[in-house]
């Protein structure tokens, strides 16, 4: 392929760490999300995500190549994102529909339609075009939205997301930026010193017996958190970390406390 950038014209698209359908996958592209083309192997492209500059390996067959233009005004003009937990999007010219989840990009939305890079896709759900001041009860609302989805490793969508994946997703919602996995989102945001310090919006960062930082969540207040771990689940909190009342036992070690708004 001779293109240099691209853009997720599917629902959901795997993200692998290696140039093959066996390698693991390490994240997810969802539908709007333009990305640059580093190199190629085979039918295999190696990308970095403009969201989050995350690289991976994508299949050429699951993506729509793009002009460095339009990738260009695309980095200019922030796309809104569908809200409805699973909605639908019409190819306007062959009638196609494809399911979009919560958090798929619509790149220049006129309130009806969007545009990849010349096709017209119809939205007629809701889209997050009009942010509310209070972001934090904004990404809460969105979260409970997302209650009961199964964990998967490297999953963003409500059929399966893995614990950053859920905290970028409601983030984008509310208009902020998070970087991918866990312990990279720990380097953003303010530092708080005390769960007393807390609020709504803010998110927790848990890590393992090698001090590395391997998990987060979204409180809810001082003593709860929503979080991907199996499933997502709300858990009571503690200065300890995450209390998980069906195990009987602590789940997950707190490290430190993040205030993202």
């Amino acid at each position: 392929m001779d293109a240099t950038h691209g853009i997720c014209n599917l629902s959901v698209v795997p993200c692998r760490a290696e140039p093959s359908d066996k390698s693991e996958m390490i994240t997810q592209l969802l539908f709007g999300e333009h990305f640059s083309i580093i190199r190629s192997q085979g039918n295999w492209l190696y990308i970095r995500s403009a969201h989050d500059a995350y690289e991976s390996w994508v299949d050429v067959k699951q993506i729509q190549p793009i002009s460095s233009e339009s990738y260009e005004e695309l980095e200019a003009r922030p796309a809104p994102c569908t809200l409805d937990l699973l909605g639908v999007a019409e190819d306007t010219e062959k009638g196609q529909l494809f399911p979009l989840t919560l958090g798929s990009l619509l790149p220049y939305f006129d309130g009806r339609t969007c545009n990849l890079e010349g096709y017209e896709y119809a939205y007629e759900g809701q889209v997050n075009e009009r942010i509310p001041d209070d972001k934090a009860a904004y990404m809460i609302e969105h979260a409970w939205a997302l209650l009961n989805a199964p964990y998967l490793w490297g999953g963003r969508s409500a059929l399966g997301i893995d614990c950053s994946g859920f905290t970028q997703l409601v983030a984008r919602i509310a208009g902020i930026k998070l970087h991918r996995d866990a312990y990279q989102q720990a380097e953003q945001g303010t530092t708080l010193g005390f769960i007393e310090e807390a609020r709504a919006g803010d998110l927790a960062f848990f890590d393992n017996d090698e001090g590395r930082i391997i998990h987060v969540g979204l409180l809810l207040n001082e003593r709860q958190i929503i979080h991907a771990s199996g499933k997502v689940r709300v858990d009571r909190i503690d200065h300890e970390g995450i209390f998980n009342e069906e195990l009987g036992r602590y789940s997950h070690k707190l490290r430190l406390l993040k205030r993202i708004i």
